[in-house]
């Protein structure tokens, strides 16, 4: 039987099962109303284990004792041709299981599994566990299949694989060449690890030259991301009212030779390797370090969720050093929302004008 045949049967029970495009674009708009107030939203996916020509008995005897718990504001319908999703506004992920819950009763092996997740307290403490499965996150994401487009994915990473390949080639006696003094300057590993959150906030080691010493305490750098993204920017302001400085200018960690390949960029050379990997993009959001996505507000979660990462983009040749946190995301946000092939190789040509006027590096 098919899923219309389906949907008309259960329409005419009174509940509101909606197809698939209709349930995600309400999907995407509570999920912004949700950035906006700051109060939970519970979604719930419910797969059917059996796809077999009883489908439509099971949908009837789930979905008709389900929409006697739902409230007018909750929202049921399609998500794969056996998932159905709700959609639980103003809901906490206890409420929205206590609904759900009811519906195992009488069953002593339910036909379904039902996974919840609520938006987005529990985001980053998924993120963090490291042994969770990605696919476990799915109800965070349910809106990138209509979102994404395959073409233009695959001609960007054309680009990314292309692109980092050659840079690589032509840039090689420079990265050399900096190796070698980092070796004989100061003590430690040439390259700088550290674990980054990329795309959909998966974790990935992220490369660049080290620019300062060893064993160093992060503890300044945390103090002032903390006040850079909870907008405290007068107490972090290096430079003045009329032109900001948003930067750890005199940053104590920072080796002598650290401050020349910070200055001229070389020390994000590296990430060239992470974009040839698929970890990272040429022209992305920047990737936080965890403890910076701990301080996020809802909104400002989309830069990661919806794009891979990248070395360079719209706030590094629009607003660099001297943008607020809220402005970069902002920024961010634009890139996605317009990302083209075009818009790629202006933002790239933009960095390297950037580069060689050493703007906003200080």
């Amino acid at each position: 039987m098919t899923h219309r045949s389906v949907h008309n049967r259960i329409s005419s029970s009174q509940t509101r099962l909606l197809p698939k495009p209709y349930f995600l674009k309400h999907l995407r708009i509570e999920k912004r109303r949700a950035e906006r107030s700051k109060a939970p939203l519970t979604i719930a996916l419910i797969k059917f284990e059996n796809n077999t020509s009883d489908e439509l008995d099971n949908y009837e005897k789930f979905i008709i004792p389900l929409s006697e718990y739902l409230r007018e504001t909750d929202i049921i319908g399609y998500v794969d041709h056996n998932v159905i999703g709700v959609i639980f506004p103003h809901t906490t992920q206890k409420g929205a299981e206590q609904c759900v819950s009811k519906l195992t009763n009488g069953y002593e092996k339910p036909p379904f599994s039902i996974v919840t997740a609520t938006f987005p307290d529990q985001l980053f403490h998924r993120f963090s566990a490291k042994q969770e499965d990605p696919e476990t996150l799915s109800p965070y994401f349910l809106e990138d299949s209509t979102e994404s487009i395959p073409l233009r994915n695959l001609l960007k990473r054309g680009v990314d694989i292309v692109g980092s390949l050659l840079a690589i080639l032509i840039l090689s006696p420079v990265m050399l060449i900096t190796a070698l003094i980092i070796t004989t300057t100061s003590t430690g590993p040439v390259l700088f690890k550290q674990i980054r959150l990329g795309r959909k906030g998966v974790p990935f080691t992220f490369y660049k030259f080290r620019s300062m010493r060893s064993s160093v305490d992060e503890s300044i750098h945390r103090e002032y991301i903390t006040k850079f993204i909870n907008g405290k920017l007068e107490e972090i302001n290096q430079g003045d009212m009329t032109k900001p400085l948003y930067k750890l200018k005199s940053d104590p960690r920072v080796t002598r030779i650290g401050r020349i390949i910070r200055k001229t960029s070389i020390d994000e050379l590296p990430q060239l390797f992470n974009v040839l990997r698929g970890d990272m993009s040429l022209v992305g959001p920047r990737p936080p370090l965890p403890y910076e996505a701990e301080q996020y507000q809802s909104w400002h979660l989309r830069r990661i969720l919806e794009m891979k990462p990248g070395i360079t983009g719209l706030w590094q040749v629009e607003g660099r050093s001297e943008t607020s946190f809220d402005d970069m995301v902002r920024l961010d946000l634009r890139y996605i929302r317009s990302c083209s092939f075009m818009l790629d190789v202006k933002i790239l040509i933009k960095t390297v004008k950037v580069v060689i006027q050493s703007i906003g590096a200080h």
